[in-house]
């Protein structure tokens, strides 16, 4: 079995043909597949971990390991910055000051302050940390998504777990990651897998893509990257305008459903086994799901929540879209990814201090935290696992890169150490993997990488260690290319 994808495979299959196929594989509903894979480790006396729900909280622009998670008081003076630590519910652990509701919540999350990777460049840093892959194949082309590219985590669990009901298996929201001046990051596709298999991406705004200018959270925390200034604008659109299924099952419009299905309709009469009858069952199913079900736009409006869910989560985009994504899964969504802060809000070269205190903490603190009490008051929590990470950290030394455009400096990107987090879906709360230097810039204890960390997700999603995702060739590659980070859960 291969998993080194080939230079030339052959093209993904277009929608039509995928269609007329009418095979077990149509539209990416892999239930058979799932339910294969369980039955035999079942049968072989192979525990299988319960399946659960994923929100990965992704912070783009690569946060600071320093200034967040794995401070260094006791470390050089030209690596400690402004911030001072503080404790948390946990013995022994100390967080960074700006984020003082998660540390009165420590005893829900733990911490891997040991993953590293060789990536220090944004796009490279995020097709590692989107995809699993430590490796940037030959063929990576930045700000060229291609179908030869390793999919995402996040498309392989839409594909290797089973659906709850009608809906997507897997979303991105609110917005894909692009860069103002170099457009799409590639990792955050289907690639390999087939467009067929692409994640529900769910663009919720229509803020334009100008990280520099408006990075952060709004309305309130909107904030221009390079002056370290308020940028804010109030009528920027937050919302679900038009209900479409994933790009690869149907088109936009109604009509072009309908014809679509038709085309299944005439091709279900040809199948001879029930599971890909069921398979037809389920299409026409999502597609009057997603276009008339009140949970769906109940799930969706979160602009509309009560006044005392909007305080909880904060009344912003960052609010908003933790929200949204603990409503997904309420109603049935296996993996939702939270792009935190689109393009860049955490690249802080410069104006770190001031960026992070006035624009970045206040909201993230205040929504993650409150995603936190709200799965635990459900009684989510223990069925849904939260991780956060960025592409990668930042550099242990604080210097201003670009005096000309910053007024106070900030810290480089740095792949060799990051902090991840992580909550709730069987996680020990309190619990710290991994260490790092005096320094705070490598690691000197159980070191991870994004292959354990992209295991961990899978393992917590129940998805069986034997499992397989296809090329459109039809050739196999495992899912899980490590382990899942020992010691994480209880």
């Amino acid at each position: 079995m291969s998993d080194v994808p080939s230079q030339n495979p052959a093209h993904p299959m277009s929608r039509r043909k995928v269609l007329q196929a009418g095979s077990l594989g149509l539209l990416g509903l892999s239930m058979a597949d799932v339910a294969g894979w369980r039955h035999a480790a079942a049968h072989a006396g192979i525990p299988s971990p319960r399946p659960k729900s994923v929100i990965y909280i992704f912070l783009t622009g690569g946060p600071s390991q320093h200034d967040t998670f794995d401070m260094k008081p006791e470390g050089p003076a030209e690596f400690k910055g402004e911030f001072s630590p503080i404790d948390t519910q946990t013995p022994g652990l100390q967080i960074c000051e700006g984020l003082p509701l998660l540390a009165q919540r420590s005893k829900q999350w733990a911490l891997v302050r040991s993953l590293s990777h060789m990536e220090s460049g944004h796009q490279e840093g995020t097709y590692v940390m989107l995809t699993g892959r430590s490796a940037i194949p030959s063929s990576f082309r930045s700000s060229k998504p291609q179908s030869i590219d390793w999919p995402s985590i996040v498309a392989v669990a839409g594909h290797a777990t089973e659906r709850r009901n009608n809906l997507p298996s897997s979303v991105v929201l609110p917005e894909k990651i692009v860069h103002s001046n170099q457009g799409v990051y590639p990792g955050q596709f289907a690639g390999l897998m087939g467009s067929q298999h692409e994640p529900w991406f769910i663009d919720a705004t229509d803020k334009p893509h100008a990280y520099h200018s408006y990075s952060g959270a709004f309305p309130q925390y909107l904030f221009d990257l390079h002056k370290g200034e308020l940028s804010d604008k109030l009528n920027w659109r937050f919302e679900v305008p038009n209900l479409s299924l994933p790009e690869g099952v149907f088109d936009a419009r109604f009509q072009q459903r309908m014809d679509l299905l038709d085309i299944v309709e005439q091709q279900r009469r040809q199948l001879e086994i029930k599971a890909a009858a069921t398979g037809y069952d389920r299409v026409r199913q999502s597609a009057i799901s997603l276009m008339g079900d009140a949970k769906v736009r109940h799930a969706f409006d979160v602009r509309k929540a009560d006044p005392k869910t909007l305080a909880r989560y904060g009344d912003n985009s960052f609010g908003w879209s933790l929200l949204m994504a603990r409503r997904l899964v309420e109603i049935g969504v296996n993996m939702v990814q939270v792009n935190l802060g689109n393009f860049g809000s955490w690249d802080l070269h410069g104006n770190n201090f001031k960026n992070l205190k006035d624009y970045l903490f206040p909201p993230t603190d205040l929504a993650v935290s409150g995603l936190l009490d709200d799965l635990q008051e459900s009684g989510m929590l223990d069925d849904t696992l939260v991780v956060m990470a960025g592409e990668f950290g930042r550099t242990p030394k604080i210097f201003n890169v670009a005096p000309n455009i910053y007024k106070t400096p900030g810290r480089d990107h740095w792949a060799p150490l990051q902090s991840v987090w992580f909550a709730g879906g069987g996680v020990r709360g309190g619990t710290i993997i991994g260490a790092s230097d005096r320094n705070g810039a490598y690691p000197t204890v159980d070191m991870q990488t994004p292959e354990n960390f992209a295991a961990t997700i899978y393992h917590a999603l129940g998805i069986p260690r034997e499992a397989v995702w296809h090329d459109a060739a039809s050739r196999p590659y495992h899912v899980y290319q490590s382990d899942p980070i020992e010691g994480l859960f209880a």
